[in-house]
C-alpha cells in the first residue's frame, strides 16, 4: 500500500524544480549564524546571488530597533550545477543586541547601472529574536493524546448521531471529553491536543468563523473552562490547535471584506479579483488566506491565542500549516506569546524538509516530526525500509535537528491513513512501531482510538471514499475496544513516564541484522539504561545483547531496564 505524507515533495522532479527556483535571484533564506543569536552575539548574515548582471554591493538594512545599513562583502563564488550558473556568496556581521530584542531587516542587492536595488527573497522582511529559545521544561516529558472533539464521545449519556458517511457530524462534545478525563489519565497521558473547536459547519473545525468562542454543537465556553480545570486537576496539560494561515469564508470579517472594498477588513486578505478572486489554502474556496503582515490580523490572532492561553488556561499551541505563514510573523508571535505565557509550548505543523523545519528555530519551540513518521510507517507498516536504513536515518536525524528543538513524534493523525489501516490491521506491526516511537526522544503523540483498535475501511486517497474523513472514525468504547491494544499502550505510556531516560537520555545502536530482521539499541544516562530489542520477522528470534539474551516471538519487542551504579 502506498503512503502519502509530504504531497508533491515526494516527487523528485518537483523537488528539483523547487530547489532550482529557490537558488535564483537574490536569496538570503533566513541564513544567519548562530541560528539563534544570544545577547552580545554579532551574527553572520549570508546572502547567495544568482544573476546575469554585475552586483555592485549588498546591504542589510536594519529596520528595528533602529534604521542602519550594514555592508556585506563578497566571500566566494560557487558553481550551481542544477541551474548551470555561477552563484555569489556575500556575508556580513550584524550589530550585537540585548536579550529579548526583536531585530527586523531587509536585504538589498544593488546592480550596475541605475536600476533600483533588488530585495532578497521577493521583498521579504526578515526577523530574529535575541536570546535563549528552549522549549518549556514540561514539554520534554509530555505524552500527548490527540482528540478530534466530534469523534471522541457524545457525552450526556447520548449515542452517536446516525450518519451515512465519514464526513457527517457524529456528535462528539466537550462534555464527552470531560466525562472521560479519568480514562485519559488512567492510560497515563499528561497532555491533550484538541483539534479545533471553534464555530463552523464542518466535523473537523478548521473552517472557523470565530476564534474567541466554542462551537455550540460541541458545548459552551463554560464547559471548556471545566475541561481545562478538570484536566489540570489530573496534571494533564492542553494544546490548542490554532490556525494563523486561514479561516472559514463565513467568518464575518471576510464577509465584510467581500461586501465592501472600503471595509477595514479588505486588506486582511489577498485579493486577485475582488470580490470572488482571493488567495486560499490549497485552492479551497472556503478557506481564504490571511494577510498576517497586516497589523489588524496580527492583533486579532494574538488576542485570540492569548485569550485561550491566559484566560482559559491552555498550556500551548499546535500551529496548523505553520509554513504557510512568514517566519517574520512567527518571530513576532513568539515574542508576544512568551511575554504573556512564558511556559507556553509552541509546536508547528510543517510538512517540509528538516532544513525548512529548522528555520523555525528561535520562533517556534519545535515542529511535529513528519519525517520520522514517514520512516516509522515505511519500516514497520509497509516494509518499504529495512532496519539498517531505519538505524542510519535515526543517527542522521538526531544529529541534524538541534538538541533544543522539540520533535513530537507520531505514527498517524487526522490528515493521513491510520497506521493500523496502512499495516492491513496487523496489531503486531503497530505494537513494534509504538515501542520504537516511545523509546525515542521526541515527545510521543497518540491519535485518539489507536489504543482502542480504531481502524478505517478505505484509504484517504481511495476514490470511492470521502478523503481525509476516512481516518476520523468514531472512538470505540467499552466492549468494542481492543483490550489487548489498550493494555499495551497503558503499559508503554507508564513505562515512559516512569523512566525519564527515554525522553532525555542518549541513544546508541547495539545490533542491526537485516537478514534476521532484528534491531537493538539503548537509551542511557548516568542513572539508568533501557535496552530495546525488536524482531520484525515472522520467526522467533534469540538476540544476545550485551550479555542479555532476548527471546523474541515473531513480530515482537522487549525491553530490559538496568540501573547504573558508579
Amino acid at each position: 500500500m502506498d503512503d502519502y505524507l509530504f504531497g508533491d515533495l515526494r516527487n523528485p522532479e518537483y523537488r528539483a524544480i523547487r530547489l532550482g527556483k529557490s537558488q535564483q535571484g537574490v536569496r538570503h533564506n533566513w541564513e544567519i549564524d548562530p541560528l539563534i543569536p544570544a545577547a552580545g552575539d554579532r551574527p553572520t548574515l549570508t546572502v547567495r546571488i544568482e544573476l546575469d548582471q554585475r552586483v555592485e554591493k549588498v546591504t542589510c538594512r536594519l529596520l528595528e530597533p533602529e534604521n542602519q545599513d550594514v555592508r556585506l562583502s563578497l566571500v566566494k563564488i560557487e558553481w550551481d550545477e542544477l541551474n548551470w550558473s555561477y552563484r555569489q556568496v556575500w556575508q556580513g556581521q550584524l550589530p550585537a543586541r540585548r536579550d529579548g530584542e526583536l531585530v527586523q531587516y531587509k536585504v538589498l542587492a544593488t546592480l550596475a547601472g541605475d536600476a533600483a536595488p533588488i530585495e532578497a527573497d521577493d521583498n521579504t522582511t526578515f526577523a530574529y529574536l535575541v536570546g535563549e529559545a528552549t522549549p518549556p521544561a514540561w514539554s520534554q516529558e509530555a505524552i500527548i493524546y490527540q482528540i478530534m472533539p466530534d469523534r471522541f464521545h457524545p457525552g450526556h449519556g447520548r449515542s452517536w448521531n446516525p450518519v451515512s458517511k465519514a464526513d457527517d457530524i457524529y456528535g462528539g462534545t466537550l462534555r464527552g471529553i470531560i466525562e472521560n478525563l479519568d480514562y485519559i489519565q488512567d492510560l497515563g497521558f499528561n497532555c491533550l491536543w484538541l483539534n479545533p473547536f471553534f464555530p463552523d459547519q464542518t466535523h473537523h473545525g478548521y473552517h472557523a468563523t470565530d476564534y474567541l468562542t466554542v462551537n455550540p454543537r460541541l458545548g459552551s465556553l463554560e464547559e471548556m473552562r471545566e475541561l481545562v480545570e478538570g484536566a489540570h486537576a489530573r496534571e494533564i496539560r492542553l494544546l490548542l490547535d490554532f490556525v494563523a494561515n486561514h479561516w472559514g469564508s463565513e467568518h464575518p470579517f471576510f464577509r465584510a471584506a467581500q461586501a465592501d472594498r472600503e471595509s477595514e477588513y479588505y486588506p486582511w486578505f489577498f485579493w486577485k479579483d475582488w470580490p470572488q478572486g482571493y488567495e486560499t489554502y490549497f485552492k479551497v474556496r472556503q478557506l481564504p488566506k490571511l494577510n498576517t503582515e497586516h497589523p489588524g490580523v496580527r492583533n486579532y490572532l494574538l488576542e485570540s491565542a492569548s485569550f485561550w492561553l491566559k484566560e482559559v488556561g491552555f498550556d500551548g499551541l499546535r500551529l496548523d500549516y505553520a509554513h504557510g505563514v512568514s517566519l517574520n510573523f512567527w518571530t513576532w508571535f513568539r515574542k508576544e506569546i512568551k511575554s504573556i505565557k512564558p511556559q507556553a509550548w509552541l509546536i508547528g505543523e510543517v510538512t517540509d524538509s528538516p532544513a525548512a523545519q529548522t528555520k523555525f528555530a528561535g520562533r517556534l519551540d519545535g515542529c511535529l516530526d513528519f519525517l520520522l513518521a514517514q520512516v516509522l510507517r515505511n519500516t514497520f507498516a509497509i516494509d518499504r525500509m529495512n532496519l539498517s536504513q531505519l538505524d542510519a536515518f535515526l543517527e542522521l536525524h538526531e544529529g541534524y535537528i538541534p538538541e533544543f528543538y522539540s520533535r513530537p513524534s507520531f505514527l498517524d493523525n487526522h490528515d493521513m491513513d491510520r497506521f493500523l489501516h496502512l499495516a492491513a490491521g496487523d496489531k503486531r506491526k503497530l505494537k513494534l512501531a509504538a515501542m520504537c516511537q516511545f523509546t525515542l526522544s521526541g515527545p510521543p503523540i497518540v491519535y485518539y482510538g489507536t489504543e482502542a483498535g480504531v481502524i478505517q475501511k478505505r484509504s484517504v486517497r481511495d476514490p470511492r471514499g470521502v478523503g481525509l474523513p476516512e481516518s476520523r472514525q468514531a472512538m470505540l468504547w467499552g466492549a468494542d475496544q481492543d483490550q489487548d491494544l489498550h493494555a499495551f499502550y497503558q503499559w508503554l505510556i507508564h513505562l515512559r513516564r516512569d523512566h525519564p531516560v527515554l525522553a532525555t537520555g542518549e541513544r546508541q545502536t547495539l545490533k542491526v541484522d537485516d537478514q534476521a530482521r532484528t534491531y537493538s539499541y539503548k537509551r542511557f544516562d548516568p542513572v539508568e539504561q533501557v535496552t530495546v530489542a525488536l524482531n520484525l520477522s515472522a520467526e522467533p528470534r534469540s538476540l544476545d545483547v550485551e550479555g542479555h539474551v532476548f527471546q523474541l516471538p515473531p513480530q515482537s519487542g522487549d525491553l530490559r531496564i538496568d540501573s547504573i551504579t558508579s
